[in-house]
């Protein structure tokens, strides 16, 4: 989702270095790069951690809570990338069943999603919180593929972060990385990498010329 429906990770990273800044952090901003693509337990861990468990975790929490909710919400609308409900109709359009699975707790799932006007553009919403282990294990998107019906063998996963696309690759599934420079994740090990979604509508149209 995040990365992939919506380009909000320069502003997590932003609010994010902030929010360490004021309590003191002094390292390098690559470090929490690494933040992208975590779920939200883990994000935490590699705060408490970059703070050198100086300042309690439900501290941490409270700020980031109130830093990205009250102080600073995010407009998904105006973040989401051009063209993004277009490309879904088409993909929807050649029958292929489309799932989110976000390492974000469901409500702002739900909420980003009922305010980019996309919601019904999948058939199966799933949340980190649901599985067992987080990316880079695969059990997100094996879930995912076993609600809707599909085998794991006719799934692409669409990813950016280097997490996600362990996990697709983990999971079985065809993965495609949306190409992004910006914060050092490794995309190297992708099936596919495009520059955008309508580059990988465009080559599942021709797949499916094609079969």
């Amino acid at each position: 989702m995040d990365g992939i429906l919506y380009d909000s990770e320069c502003w997590y990273l932003e609010g994010t270095i902030d929010q360490l800044r004021a309590y003191g952090y002094a390292g390098p901003r690559e470090a929490v790069y690494k933040t992208i693509g975590l779920d939200m337990d883990s994000n935490y861990d590699l705060l408490e951690k970059l703070l050198d468990y100086k300042v309690p975790r439900d501290v941490i929490i409270r700020g980031n809570e109130e830093y990205f909710n009250v102080l600073h919400p995010l407009d998904y609308k105006a973040i989401m990338f051009p063209g993004l409900p277009e490309e879904l109709r088409k993909i929807r359009g050649m029958g292929i069943r489309t799932a989110v699975c976000s390492a974000s707790p469901m409500e702002i799932i739900r909420n980003s999603l009922d305010a980019m006007g996309i919601r019904d553009l999948f058939d199966f919403i799933e949340t980190v919180e649901n599985v067992s282990r987080p990316k880079p294990f695969g059990d997100i998107y094996e879930k995912a593929a076993e609600e809707i019906g599909v085998a794991k063998a006719d799934c692409i996963v669409y990813e950016d972060s280097t997490l996600g696309i362990e996990a697709g690759k983990r999971a079985g599934m065809f993965t495609v990385a949306r190409e992004d420079n910006r914060f050092m994740q490794d995309q190297s090990h992708a099936d596919l990498i495009v520059k955008d979604i309508q580059e990988l509508t465009e080559w599942i149209r021709r797949e499916n010329t094609h079969a």
